[in-house]
C-alpha cells in the first residue's frame, strides 16, 4: 500500500465521509487523518446533509446505497444550497451505481467503487482537493478584481462629481436641470426595456449632457434676455466642447454619444453633426426627450413653465421630427399613466 504522508497541501482542508458503515468510516479516519485532513464521519445521511448546511467541508466522501435515503438524493438536498462542495461517490455494487446522467446532473465530481484499500479513493480525494484549492483560488482573484473594479468605478464617478461641481459653479441652472434630465432618461429607458449597463449610461451621461458650456462666455450662459443669434450660434457649440472635453478619458467613452449628440433632431435639422432618424444614437435620442422636457416644465427669468397638458401636446407635435416617434409615445405613456414619478423627480431635483 502506499504510504500518505502529511502535506502542506491538505492542511486546513476539511473532509466529510457519509457511510452507514461505521467500520469503513473509522479507517477512513485513519487515512485523511495521517494524511493531513480534518475528517468527520457520518452514518446517517440527513444528519450530513444538516452538517453541510451549518458548517464548511471542502470535500465529501459519500456513500450511495444508504438508509433512509441513497446517496443521490443527499446529493439532491445538498445542491439547494451548496453548489461547490465536491462530492465523490462511493459504491460496493457497480451494479447498481447511479447512472451516469444522474452524476452529471447533480455535478457529483468522482466516481469510486468500495474496496478493502484506499489508495485509489485518496487520489482521488488528493485529486479533488488540487480542484478546490484551483476553485478557491480563482474566487480570490475574482474577488481582488472586483475590489479593484469598485475602486475604480470610485475613481470614476468621484471624477464626475467634480466635473459636475466645476459647470455648476458656472450656470446655477445646470446643477437641477442636469440631475433631472439623468433622472428622466433613467425612468424613459426603464420603460423602453433598456439594459442595466444602458441606464447606468443614461444615467452618467443625463449628468454630463451640459459640460459643454463651461466653454460659453459668462456674457452668454448667464444672459437674462433673449439670445441674439450669434449668441445662440455659440450656445449650440456646446455639445461639442463637451465632447472634446471628456473624449480623451476612457471611462468616459460610453456616454460621448449622449453628450454630442443630444441636440440632433430625428428629422436632421439638429445639431452639431445634424443626424438624421437612426444615425443619432440611440441613447442620445433618449436624452433628448427627457432633455427637452425638463426646459419645457422648467421656470426660466425670460418665460414661465409650461403646463403639463400643453408639454404633452408639444411633444405630439415633435414626435417625427424633433424625436423619436417611438421614444416619444413612451415618454407620453410615462406622463399619463405614472405622472408621478414624474413629480418626485421634480421634488427631488429642484432648481
Amino acid at each position: 500500500m502506499r504510504t500518505h504522508m502529511q502535506s502542506n497541501s491538505s492542511i486546513g482542508y476539511k473532509v466529510i465521509a457519509v457511510d452507514d458503515e461505521q467500520g469503513i468510516l473509522d479507517s477512513l479516519s485513519i487515512f485523511m487523518h495521517r494524511s493531513g485532513y480534518s475528517f468527520k464521519g457520518v452514518t446517517n445521511p440527513l444528519e450530513a446533509i444538516e452538517l453541510v448546511k451549518n458548517e464548511h467541508f471542502d470535500l465529501m466522501i459519500l456513500d450511495y446505497l444508504m438508509e433512509p435515503i441513497h446517496g443521490d438524493k443527499v446529493v439532491e438536498e445538498i445542491r439547494k444550497f451548496d453548489k461547490e462542495l465536491y462530492i465523490l461517490l462511493l459504491t460496493g455494487h457497480k451494479d447498481l451505481a447511479p447512472p451516469l446522467e444522474t452524476i452529471k446532473r447533480l455535478d457529483i465530481q468522482g466516481y469510486c467503487e468500495k474496496s478493502d484499500k484506499f489508495d485509489q479513493l485518496l487520489l482521488l480525494v488528493e485529486s479533488g482537493i488540487k480542484s478546490v484549492k484551483q476553485m478557491n483560488e480563482i474566487k480570490r482573484i475574482n474577488e481582488e478584481l472586483a475590489n479593484t473594479n469598485e475602486k475604480l468605478e470610485r475613481a470614476y464617478l468621484d471624477t464626475v462629481q467634480t466635473l459636475r461641481y466645476t459647470v455648476e459653479a458656472k450656470d446655477p441652472y445646470t446643477r437641477g436641470h442636469s440631475d433631472r434630465v439623468s433622472a428622466f432618461s433613467v425612468l424613459l429607458g426603464k420603460e423602453l426595456g433598456v439594459s442595466s449597463e444602458d441606464l447606468k449610461t443614461l444615467e452618467i451621461g443625463g449628468l454630463f449632457h451640459d459640460i459643454g458650456k463651461i466653454g460659453i462666455p459668462d456674457s452668454i450662459l448667464l444672459k437674462e434676455a433673449k439670445l441674439t443669434d450669434d449668441e445662440y450660434s455659440q450656445i449650440k457649440n456646446h455639445p461639442s466642447i463637451g465632447a472634446h472635453i471628456l473624449c480623451n478619458a476612457i471611462v468616459f467613452q460610453n456616454i460621448l454619444p449622449i453628450v454630442k449628440h443630444h441636440h440632433e433632431r430625428y428629422d436632421g435639422n439638429g445639431y452639431p453633426s445634424k443626424l438624421v432618424g437612426e444615425q443619432i444614437p440611440y441613447l442620445a435620442r433618449i436624452a433628448a426627450v427627457a432633455d427637452s422636457f425638463d426646459a419645457m416644465t422648467s421656470k426660466r427669468t425670460y418665460r414661465n413653465a409650461m403646463l403639463i397638458e400643453d408639454v404633452k401636446q408639444e411633444i405630439k407635435r415633435c414626435s417625427g421630427t424633433q424625436f423619436d416617434p417611438n421614444i416619444a409615445e413612451a415618454f407620453l405613456n410615462i406622463l399619463n399613466n405614472k405622472y408621478d414619478e414624474i413629480q418626485k423627480i421634480q421634488e427631488e431635483f429642484k432648481s
